[in-house]
């Protein structure tokens, strides 16, 4: 035995080297692939000082097992995956990063407008095959100004969305958010909606920005989509299960909407064959990407950096830094301090 903490961080296959390189100065740090078992993590914490983890579950057996735990650093935005209450009956402290990549994230998502607007798909596909296609009525897409955004959840990344289609698009936005106010979506140039399906009925495009929790759990279910104009598109950066992906599917599958574009889903990660949603490969008017809108080289320095900095929070047994305005996370006692 070295005297060194151990750490462990898991989903490895996520590349975060400058990190890595930090934490093996402080420490003994084992690197776990995507997919581990509850009983392989399990078995790897139950001697940690501290946990990394970005999409594996960290369930109450593995908390419960770990003895020597300071802390949970999620390296990333949301915390589903995480036992927030296990740990907090063991008191340790559990904290994200939830600030890295707003503007990164919506820029992704609106990235996802303007292709699905422009059906570049469709047309990249035909250039690909052909190389080349005339102005026919095939290939006849849709203009962003004057359209109208509505936008499920109002947060950090909503609000990015918002300004880029409002004051960069000429786009109304539209936002369904229990936790803004109208006059502060006013002062963003947002309507506020109370009804969810009032608003889905509004909008040529929906853009999925709220949090994952039992409240938001396939909030966007048949009824939603049902709501929703045969002509709108949907695109999530959010969180997979928000939508009830089989519901989309068949909407999806049934011409209910006009396409959708999707970076998140409940199962990570997808296939051409053998999953849920591997019918939507065969469709033109859905994109599909990896849950990779976060992947910019600007935002994972600002990832590493900060959760770095939480890391030797835990470490160094200084209280660590809660940054979110999220309640579970709020909700502790032990071990944290909050922005201000």
């Amino acid at each position: 035995m070295t005297g060194k903490p151990k750490i462990i961080r898991t989903d490895a296959n996520m590349e975060a080297p400058r990190l890595d390189a930090a934490l093996r100065e402080r420490g003994e740090l084992l690197l776990l692939p995507d997919g581990v078992s509850e009983g392989e993590l399990a078995r790897a914490t139950r001697d940690a000082d501290l946990l990394l983890m970005c999409y594996t579950p960290v369930t109450a057996r593995v908390i419960n097992a770990a003895a020597k735990l300071k802390g949970i650093v999620k390296y990333g935005v949301g915390i589903d995956a995480i036992d927030i209450d296990a740990a907090r009956a063991r008191g340790i402290p559990v904290v994200n990063v939830p600030d890295y990549a707003e503007e990164t994230v919506a820029e992704g998502a609106f990235a996802l407008m303007l292709a699905l607007a422009k059906k570049l798909r469709p047309l990249q596909k035909a250039m690909d095959r052909d190389g080349w296609v005339w102005p026919s009525g095939d290939w006849l897409a849709g203009d962003l100004s004057g359209k109208t955004l509505g936008l499920v959840g109002l947060g950090r990344i909503g609000r990015a969305m918002a300004r880029m289609a409002g004051r960069g698009f000429n786009m109304r936005v539209l936002a369904c958010s229990p936790h803004t106010g109208a006059r502060g979506m006013s002062a963003l140039g947002v309507e506020k909606r109370e009804d969810l399906h009032d608003m889905l009925g509004d909008a040529d495009f929906v853009s999925i920005h709220a949090v994952l929790n039992d409240g938001t759990r396939h909030l966007i279910g048949a009824p939603a989509l049902r709501a929703m104009k045969r002509e709108s598109f949907l695109i999530n950066v959010a969180r997979g299960a928000i939508v009830d992906e089989a519901a989309l599917v068949e909407t999806l599958l049934s011409g209910g909407i006009a396409g959708a574009a999707l970076d998140v889903y409940s199962r990570e990660p997808l296939a051409k064959e053998g999953h849920p949603m591997s019918a939507l490969f065969e469709l033109d008017n859905v994109i599909l990407t990896p849950h990779l809108t976060f992947f910019t080289a600007e935002a994972m320095a600002r990832l590493e950096d900060d959760t770095l900095a939480r890391c030797r929070e835990i470490l160094e047994g200084r209280p660590v830094l809660v940054k979110s305005s999220d309640p579970r996370l709020t909700g502790q006692s032990d071990g944290v301090v909050f922005a201000d």
